[in-house]
């Protein structure tokens, strides 16, 4: 069975999210962000601990800043150097979802959680793609 993790990668967070059966979508600690390269070496870290075999990152679609936020999440995933699959797909208004799940459950800090569940909604994304097929 491949391990799949999804990031949604923010400017001041990471979220992260983790399936290892290929079903089930898990939000796992956030990334908080101080700079790009201690970002990218502790996502390094962590894909390397859970022997990840393909990595699914968002990237907002449509929306004036879309090639923009291409062009960085493009560059933050090279500097992973991962070597398994990379797939880039639809992130748009998972974090507005992952506010809508948790109003009422959670209190919305600012300490990344929410960005691991809209991590693990993109995942839920990306894993419903490939029942399709």
């Amino acid at each position: 069975m491949e391990k799949i993790a999804a990031l949604d990668i923010g400017l001041k967070r990471i979220g992260v999210a983790l399936s290892l059966d290929g079903k089930i979508a898990l939000p796992q600690n956030p990334i908080i962000r101080i700079n790009r390269n201690q970002a990218a070496k502790e996502v390094k870290k962590f894909l390397d601990d859970w022997n990840i075999d393909i990595l699914v990152a968002g990237i907002p679609i449509g929306g004036s800043s879309e090639e923009e936020m291409k062009k960085r999440v493009s560059h933050f995933v090279n500097l992973l150097d991962f070597k398994g699959k990379i797939y880039f797909i639809d992130e748009s208004f998972s974090s507005y979802e992952a506010k809508e799940i948790t109003k009422g459950k959670m209190r919305q800090k600012r300490d990344g959680k929410l960005d691991s569940i809209a991590a693990a909604l993109i995942l839920e994304r990306f894993l419903e793609s490939r029942k399709c097929k």
